[in-house]
């Protein structure tokens, strides 16, 4: 079982996997980890934001 990643580890790693440009080595380190969870709450949470935030551009534009 690998350390548990700290949250900005996981925030960073969630990120670059939405763009698809995540590097190797983290990429090894977020699977080395033993639970999936903290990156898949994570990611649910941020598609959130994401699309509340689109939600909120187009009615202001609208």
């Amino acid at each position: 079982m690998g350390e548990k990643p700290r949250l900005k580890q996981v925030v960073t790693s969630v990120i670059a996997a939405l763009f698809g440009v995540q590097s190797q080595r983290n990429r090894e380190r977020d699977f080395g980890y033993d639970s999936p969870a903290i990156y898949i709450i994570t990611g649910v949470i941020m598609i959130g934001l994401v699309i509340g935030a689109l939600l909120v551009i187009v009615s202001w534009l609208t």
